[in-house]
This record gives C-alpha cells, sequence and structure tokens, in this order.
C-alpha cells in the first residue's frame, strides 16, 4: 500500500512559489483576453489572513463564471507554453475524471493519495473552478442539490471504491462506478446549459462540495464585482466583498486553526521540476 509522502519545508515553499509563477501566467494570459477571474478558495483567505500563500497550503485556485471558464479554455490551450505547461479537462485528458479545469506542471509529480490507480495526467496544479447558476425556487434549488451530489460522487466512485473506509460505501462505490463518466459529464453539462439560461442569486461548482449544510451555492455578485488585493507581492483580482466570501466559505476565518484541522493534500508521489529543488532560496 503507497504511504503518503511528507514535503520537507524547502519543498512546499519551492512548490508554492512554482504556483505563484502559473498564476502570473493565468494573469498574463486573462489580461490579454480580457478574462474576469478571481483567487478563489484557500488562496484568498491566504491572500487576506497572511498576504499570499497559507504557510501548509499546497495547491492554489482562481474562479470563473461559465463564459469566462470557456474563454479561458481557448485562450489557454493557445497560449500556454506546451513544454512547461497542461491544461487539463476531461476533453483534453480522457482519464480524468473532475468537473473543473487543472493547469499542470508538465515536468513535475503531484499524485494525491488514494488517487495512484488512476491513468490522468500528475504533477503540480493549479485548480480552476467554474461557476455555474443554481436554480432559485425552493424544491428545483434542493433537486438541483441532490443532482449535483449524485453525480459527483459518480465522478469520484472510481477512487471512493478503493478508499472509502467502510463497506457500505465502498458497495454504493462500485455500483455507481458502473455509470460511465461521461454519461455524468454530459448530464451536468446539460443542466448547467439550461440553469445559465436565467439570471439567479446563486451559483456553485458543481462538482465540488459546498462549505456547509444548507449552503446550496455562493452569491453571484462574489464572482462578477471585483477589486485587487497582495498576494506573495503581486496583485491579483479577487471578489469585493471577500469578507462575506470567507465568512459564508469558512466562518471566522481569521482565526488559525489547530494544527490538526490545517487542510493539506496529501500525495503518495511528488517532484519538483528539474532545476526548481531550491527555488525557495532565490525567491523575493
Amino acid at each position: 500500500m503507497k504511504s503518503v509522502y511528507v514535503l520537507t519545508k524547502e519543498e512546499l515553499r519551492s512548490l508554492q512559489l512554482i504556483l505563484l509563477e502559473m498564476l502570473l501566467e493565468v494573469d498574463r494570459i486573462c489580461k490579454k483576453y480580457h478574462i474576469k477571474y478571481s483567487i478563489d478558495g484557500g488562496t484568498l483567505l491566504g491572500a487576506v489572513r497572511h498576504g499570499g500563500f497559507i504557510p501548509w497550503d499546497d495547491d492554489l485556485d482562481i474562479v470563473m463564471t461559465r463564459k469566462e471558464y470557456d474563454k479561458f479554455k481557448n485562450a489557454a490551450i493557445k497560449e500556454l507554453d506546451a513544454g512547461k505547461y497542461f491544461y487539463q479537462d476531461h476533453l483534453t485528458d480522457s482519464h480524468y475524471r473532475w468537473g473543473y479545469a487543472k493547469i499542470r506542471r508538465v515536468d513535475s509529480e503531484f499524485v494525491r493519495f488514494g488517487q495512484e490507480r488512476l491513468n490522468m495526467k500528475t504533477g503540480i496544479f493549479l485548480d480552476i473552478f467554474p461557476r455555474d447558476n443554481v436554480p432559485d425556487g425552493f424544491v428545483i434549488r434542493r433537486l438541483h442539490a441532490f443532482c449535483c451530489y449524485f453525480w459527483r460522487k459518480v465522478l469520484f466512485s472510481e477512487v471512493g471504491k478503493i478508499t472509502a473506509v467502510s463497506a457500505i460505501k465502498k458497495i454504493a462505490y462500485c455500483v455507481i462506478n458502473r455509470i460511465p463518466k461521461e454519461t455524468a459529464f454530459y448530464v451536468l453539462e446539460k443542466i448547467a446549459k439550461t440553469c445559465n439560461k436565467r439570471k439567479t442569486k446563486l451559483s456553485r461548482c458543481y462538482t465540488f462540495p459546498l462549505p456547509k449544510k444548507g449552503c446550496y451555492g455562493y452569491k453571484n455578485e462574489w464572482f462578477t464585482q471585483f477589486c485587487e488585493i497582495t498576494f506573495e507581492g503581486y496583485e491579483f483580482p479577487a471578489a469585493k466583498d471577500n469578507h462575506g466570501y470567507l465568512v459564508c466559505d469558512y466562518g471566522d476565518y481569521m482565526q488559525i486553526p489547530s494544527e490538526e484541522k490545517r487542510r493539506r493534500h496529501p500525495c503518495s508521489k511528488f517532484s519538483l521540476p528539474k532545476g526548481c529543488e531550491d527555488v525557495w532560496k532565490t525567491a523575493k
């Protein structure tokens, strides 16, 4: 059985600086093609609370509306240096099973623990989350939430059937794993196209869990109204009401969590790009 690879302090900082380089490349492309985005999740939290990466964070998140997300994919495939980066979604990588895109550093390794059996391309990654509308009606909003939950579990089932702790969950994942992932992507795309035809109060990434029970999405204004925020010495777009967004996602977000509650992405295989092992030494 694979064991968790524990990054050294130097490896983690080198990884963060490589992610920063990737974010600067995303920012360059977005500015060139007038694409609106914002830093998201733990990256936004890190900017507000630490002025940069959360000290123990090992990934980077950005978010876009579906319209901007589609524009960015076309621009990224055209602009990214193929010898250095790979734009990954279920259409560019037939083994990829997640409903949001990643940019991978091609000459590196970062294999999430439990995902060793997946044949998708791996490497240090930056997550790009699309935001699709959530219906406003009381009943349909809850039905929509269940559909998102179900199809997310279908996509996860290739991992869940191995990593689930209980026998019941493993059996459930084995059953829904018989549903082709292509079916899941097709259904989710149809739901998104239908929901995006109307203006709604909330939106979300359909294949990523929401922060708490009773939450059905995020205010659309958080992904359309922006300010500039400092992250690792550079200015990047962020939700104008970043306080409201972070409260929704994290509650008392300025409170530093105890060490056992600090969220990481455990990996089983890791390597930095050749020549980048000591990038932390020369960082500003």
